[in-house]
């Protein structure tokens, strides 16, 4: 399986839309995007906005929007 790259904030973004996020605000320099759930709850999704979203904080935004990490490859 291949390995993750850095993306930008707006690709990062791009793919959560996609996939049913919607940007709820801004704060500072996050994004803030949010999915909502069946049944009342929501997932929330902080993504920095920057150039160069780290392989690091990539992997920690897949894991918090619980989509497939193959999604976010190029």
């Amino acid at each position: 399986m291949p390995r993750l790259l850095p993306l930008s904030a707006r690709e990062v973004c791009a793919v959560l839309q996609k996939h049913g996020f919607a940007k709820a605000r801004q704060a500072g320099s996050h994004i803030i995007m949010r999915l909502e759930l069946p049944g009342g709850d929501s997932r929330t999704v902080p993504v920095p906005n920057h150039r160069k979203i780290a392989k690091g904080t990539l992997k920690s935004i897949v894991a918090q929007s619980g989509l497939d990490a193959a999604l976010f490859r190029k």
